[in-house]
């Protein structure tokens, strides 16, 4: 045999066992420390969002909890450890390590999943605007099904600047759309929904531009809700999903089976109602059925 030949066996069993040994770290590691790390982002309410001196609450994160109870079949006594990160940052932590499990209005796209791997969808939504009732006419058109024609402040109407959050899918969007065409519109970035809601009530921006799902959640958190009104129309299509490690499969076997049979259970649809109310679940309860991953 060749030097060359020797070399190229050699380094094609390195990265045939390097896969192998990947493939079973997440739960290897999580028997060994007895405890699973949560990764979470504090301001996407009402998916997950924390308060001092309390574990973070929100729809994905009690899907979490379904995956940790899953895993605690396996691992009994199992810790559950949150640790809050950034959007931004939040898939180099699952890629590294730092966490099992990312939670939160969490997008699937194909740039993301060569950082990290994805569950099933746990919820389907899309991006559209957060307007103040007097946002000038041209948003009213683009967003709402039925917009009323309002008059419009001078000052409101030459700002003409859109907020999104920034290192979202939605931004990436907005960004590739405003670049195809000539437009006055300038796009504002902000590192946290609550300082969008702040800048647009402050009349600094003239829309706010997010998931519909979380901007239900922003506006009744607002100054004076009944000033602000949300879009109809969707112009994206946003699927979220638990972000898990690449890689490894047999984890994410693991985690969609406790997500399945969650799904089929009857504890499912009224979680939704909880979070998302009585009037939408059903219609959502539908549409992630239809999604998931059979028995």
């Amino acid at each position: 045999m060749t030097k060359c030949m020797r070399r190229f066996l050699v380094a094609h069993l390195a990265l045939c066992l390097t896969a192998f040994a990947a493939a079973a770290a997440t739960l290897d590691t999580i028997t060994e420390r007895s405890s699973v790390r949560i990764g979470y982002i504090a301001d996407e309410a009402p998916f997950s969002s924390s308060k001092a001196g309390a574990n973070p609450t929100g729809y994905a994160i009690d899907l979490c909890g379904k995956i940790a109870d899953e895993i605690e079949h396996q691992v009994p006594q199992l810790k559950r450890e949150y640790i809050e990160t950034t959007l931004a940052s939040g898939f180099d932590a699952v890629k590294n390590g730092e966490v099992d499990l990312l939670c939160g209005a969490i997008t699937v796209n194909l740039k993301r999943r060569e950082i990290v791997d994805f569950s099933q969808p746990i919820f389907l939504t899309g991006a559209t605007a957060l307007l103040r009732k007097d946002s000038p006419n041209y948003l009213q058109t683009l967003f709402l099904e039925k917009p009323a024609v309002r008059a419009v402040s001078e000052h409101v109407a030459s700002t003409r600047i859109i907020g999104v959050r920034a290192n979202t899918t939605t931004g990436v969007t907005l960004r590739e759309a405003l670049a195809t065409q000539v437009s006055k519109t300038k796009l504002a970035d902000f590192q946290t929904h609550e300082e969008g809601l702040a800048a647009l009530e402050d009349r600094k921006i003239d829309a706010y531009i997010a998931d519909q799902a979380l901007l239900a959640s922003l506006a009744s958190r607002a100054r004076d809700p009944s000033s602000l009104e949300i879009g109809d129309r969707l112009f994206t299509h946003e699927p979220y999903a638990i972000g898990l490690r690449r890689d490894d499969a047999d984890f994410r076997l693991l985690a969609d089976r406790a997500l399945t049979a969650f799904y089929l259970s009857d504890d499912f649809l009224p979680l939704l109602e909880g979070y998302f109310g009585a009037e939408a679940a059903p219609m959502l309860h539908t549409q992630i059925i239809m999604e998931h991953v059979p028995d």
